[in-house]
C-alpha cells in the first residue's frame, strides 16, 4: 500500500529549502563574476545570513514546507515563485539602504540571477521528486489498477485525470483522453494521448487493456454518449460518469462515487428551450390547480410551476401517501412557496365544487387519470368514471367558476385507440374541445374558459413504466419480460414532458390539441438488451429475455396522430397543433351521458360498446372486446 511510503517531516523540507537558497545565492555570485576562480568571498557571509533569515521568515509565513513534495501542484509553484520574488524585492531595498551608507550588500545583477536560480531549484527539486515517485513507486503500485480513458480534454477532464491518477487510494489509472474535437486527435495532454471518437480508437483502447471510459464532460450530447456506450459495450468496456466536483468526498474522487450510465441518460435528448418569460408573465400571481398532483407527471408539474411565482398552487390528489411525500418535498425545497394540499377525488363533484369555491383557481392543469392499459382493459367502467367523468366534472366546474385556462394531459394512446384507456382519454379530449367551442360560440368575443389538450407518449421513470420494471428484473437475475420482439415505444423524460405541457398551455388560445416531438421510437427489446449490458451482464447468457405476448389492448406501435389528422407548426419546434375532427356539443353530451350511465352501473360490455360508438376508430386488439367490433361490422 502507498501508505508505507511515509512523507518527510516538515522541518526536513524547511532545512532543505534553506540549503537550496544558500546554494542558489552562491551560484548567483559565481555566475555574476563569470565563474572566476579568484572571487573574494570575504564579505559574503553577512549577506548569506540575511538572505537565509529573510527566506526562513517567508517560508514560515507562506507555509511552503507544509505540502507533500511528491504531490506538488501548480499552486505550490506559484507560492514558491512569490516567495523568491518578495525576497528579491527585500534584498533590493536592503541593498539600497546599505549603498547609501557606503556598505556593499548584494549587486542588482546578483539579486536578479539569484531570483531565477532559487526559483528554478526550489520548484525543480520538487517536480523531480514527484516525477521519480511516479516512476519508481506509483507505476509499480498501479500495475494492478484498472486502466481508464477519460472523455473530455477540458478543465473537468483534466481535473478528473489528476484525481484518478494521483489520489493514493484510487484503484484506477488514467492512460488516455477521448474527445470529439478533430483538432485534438493525435496530441497529448499531461503525457497521455488524445483520441477522437471512431472505431479505431476503441480497438486501441482494447489493445491498451482499458477497462473503463470515464465521462467527465457535463455537456456531452446524447448522440455522442450513445455512440460511446454502444461501442464500449461492443468491446466489453464499462462506461461511467463522475459526479459534479462539489460532490467529491473531501475533494477526492473514489471509485465508489462513479455512476454507471443509466438507460435514462441514453434516452434523454438535448435540453429543450422554453419561453420562460411568457410563462412567467402568464403564471405569476395566478392561482393554479394541479389535479393528480401526487403522480409522476403531476408532481413534476408542481415542481416547475413553483418557479414561476404563482400566488397559490392547489395540489389535488386522492392518494394520501404520495400526496404527503410531495408536500414534504415542497416544504423542504421551497419552504416559502404558497402551496396548499387538497385531498379529493376528481369524480366527487361536491368535493371538487368545494375546491373551486374556496380557492377559485385561474389555471387548471388536469393530470389526474387512470393510465395502465391492462388494468383498465379489465376494469373499463372505472376507466370511464375516472378519465371521462372526472374530466367532465373538472372542466364543467372550470367554466362555472371562470377559470382562464384548462390544460389537459392526454396520451398518444388516444390516437386510433386499441384499448379502453386510450379510448377513455380520446372521449375526454372530445368533450373538452366541444365544450370549449360551445361556450366560445355563446360568449362570442367575450371571456370564456380556454381548453387546451396536450398529447405525448411514455415518460421515463413514471410510476409503473417499463424501465423501472426492467431494472427490478435485472436485479433479481432475470428474465426480462417483453411482450413482443417488434414492439416500439416513444420515450420522453418527465421534466421535458412537463415543460412542454406548461409551454403549450400558455401558448394555447383554446380548442387545440398539442402534440409533442417525441423523437425516434425505440424498440423495447433493444432497450432491454442495452440495459442488461449496462449492468455488466450479457443478454441471453447471464439474463434471458422472455417474450410473453401482447397484453390486452396493447399496440405494437404508438401513434401521435390518426390517419385523418395532420399538424400545424407553432413557434416552438417541439410543439405542433393537431388538426382533428370537430364534434357537436349537444350530441357529444348526449352520448357521454349514456356512457356514464352504463359506467356508473358498471355494465362492462355496454360501457365499451358506447365508447366504440363515440370513437368509431376505436378497434380493440388482443382483447375480449374484439367481439364488439365484429358485431359493429
Amino acid at each position: 500500500m502507498i501508505e508505507k511510503y511515509k512523507t518527510l517531516p516538515r522541518w526536513v523540507i524547511f532545512l532543505l529549502d534553506l540549503c537550496v537558497v544558500a546554494f542558489a545565492l552562491l551560484s548567483a555570485q559565481i555566475i555574476r563574476f563569470n565563474f572566476h576562480a579568484d572571487i573574494a568571498f570575504d564579505d559574503f557571509l553577512f549577506p548569506l545570513l540575511v538572505v537565509l533569515a529573510i527566506n526562513a521568515t517567508l517560508f514560515f509565513l507562506f507555509k511552503s514546507f507544509s505540502g507533500i513534495v511528491r504531490y506538488t501542484t501548480i499552486r505550490d509553484t506559484f507560492r514558491l515563485t512569490a516567495i523568491t520574488f518578495i525576497a528579491s524585492i527585500i534584498y533590493s531595498v536592503i541593498g539600497l539602504i546599505y549603498y547609501s551608507k557606503g556598505v556593499f550588500f548584494l549587486s542588482r545583477a546578483t539579486i536578479l540571477i539569484n531570483f531565477f536560480v532559487a526559483t528554478s531549484l526550489l520548484i525543480g527539486y520538487r517536480m523531480a521528486v514527484r516525477y521519480l515517485y511516479r516512476i519508481f513507486f506509483r507505476d509499480n503500485l498501479q500495475r494492478n489498477h484498472i486502466r481508464v480513458a477519460v472523455f473530455d480534454t477540458g478543465e473537468q477532464g483534466l481535473l478528473a485525470k489528476r484525481v484518478i491518477t494521483d489520489y493514493p487510494q484510487s484503484q484506477m489509472l488514467a492512460v488516455a483522453f477521448l474527445d470529439n474535437k478533430l483538432n485534438q486527435h493525435g496530441k497529448q495532454m499531461e503525457g497521455l494521448p488524445i483520441y477522437n471518437l471512431e472505431d479505431a480508437t476503441f480497438k486501441k483502447l482494447v489493445a491498451d487493456d482499458v477497462k473503463r471510459i470515464i465521462i467527465a464532460s457535463k455537456r456531452i450530447k446524447s448522440e455522442e454518449l450513445n455512440f460511446i456506450v454502444d461501442k464500449a459495450l461492443e468491446y466489453d468496456i464499462r462506461v461511467q460518469q463522475i459526479p459534479p466536483v462539489s460532490q467529491w468526498l473531501r475533494g477526492k474522487l473514489g471509485s465508489e462515487q462513479l455512476k454507471d450510465i443509466n438507460i435514462e441518460d441514453l434516452l434523454e435528448r438535448d435540453v429543450i428551450k422554453i419561453n420562460n418569460e411568457n410563462i412567467f408573465y402568464a403564471i405569476k400571481g395566478k392561482k393554479v390547480l394541479v389535479t393528480g398532483a401526487a403522480g409522476s407527471i403531476g408532481s413534476e408539474m408542481v415542481r416547475q410551476l413553483v418557479q414561476f411565482k404563482p400566488s397559490l398552487i392547489i395540489v389535488c390528489d386522492k392518494a394520501e401517501t404520495p400526496m404527503h411525500e410531495i408536500m414534504l418535498e415542497l416544504q423542504e425545497k421551497w419552504p416559502d412557496a404558497p402551496v396548499k394540499s387538497y385531498v379529493g377525488d376528481i369524480c366527487d363533484r361536491v368535493r371538487m365544487e368545494h375546491l373551486f369555491e374556496v380557492y377559485n383557481p385561474e389555471f387548471v392543469f388536469h393530470a389526474a387519470a387512470y393510465k395502465h392499459v391492462p388494468l383498465m382493459e379489465e376494469n373499463p367502467s372505472m376507466a370511464v368514471v375516472n378519465n371521462v367523468m372526472g374530466t367532465k366534472i373538472i372542466s364543467e366546474l372550470s367554466v362555472q367558476f371562470g377559470v382562464e385556462k384548462f390544460v389537459m394531459v392526454s396520451t398518444d394512446k388516444a390516437v386510433n385507440p386499441t384499448n379502453v384507456m386510450g379510448a377513455s382519454k380520446r372521449i375526454a379530449e372530445i368533450f373538452t374541445q366541444s365544450l370549449f367551442r360551445h361556450h366560445h360560440a355563446i360568449a362570442g368575443n367575450g371571456r370564456c374558459t380556454r381548453f387546451i389538450t396536450t398529447r405525448f407518449g411514455n415518460v421515463l421513470g413514471s410510476n409503473g413504466s417499463v424501465i423501472p420494471r426492467f431494472k427490478n428484473q435485472i436485479e433479481k437475475g432475470g428474465p426480462i419480460t417483453v411482450t413482443h420482439p417488434d414492439i416500439t415505444r416513444y420515450f420522453m423524460t418527465i421534466p421535458e414532458a412537463c415543460q412542454l405541457v406548461i409551454e403549450a398551455g400558455v401558448m394555447g388560445v383554446g380548442g387545440e390539441i398539442f402534440v409533442f416531438d417525441m423523437g425516434k421510437p425505440v424498440k423495447v427489446v433493444e432497450l432491454a438488451e442495452k440495459m442488461i449490458r449496462l449492468s455488466g451482464k450479457q443478454p441471453g447468457i447471464d439474463i434471458d429475455i422472455a417474450f410473453t405476448g401482447l397484453r390486452p389492448g396493447e399496440k405494437l406501435y404508438e401513434e401521435l396522430l390518426s390517419n385523418k389528422e395532420n399538424t400545424m407548426p407553432t413557434y416552438h419546434e417541439k410543439i405542433m397543433i393537431a388538426k382533428v375532427r370537430e364534434y357537436d356539443f349537444s350530441s357529444v353530451t348526449e352520448q357521454i351521458d349514456k356512457l356514464l350511465d352504463c359506467a356508473t352501473k358498471h355494465y362492462t360490455y355496454e360501457t365499451v360498446g358506447v365508447m366504440k360508438e363515440i370513437v368509431p376508430e376505436y378497434i380493440s386488439q388482443n382483447s375480449t372486446f374484439e367481439s364488439l367490433d365484429v358485431k359493429k361490422k
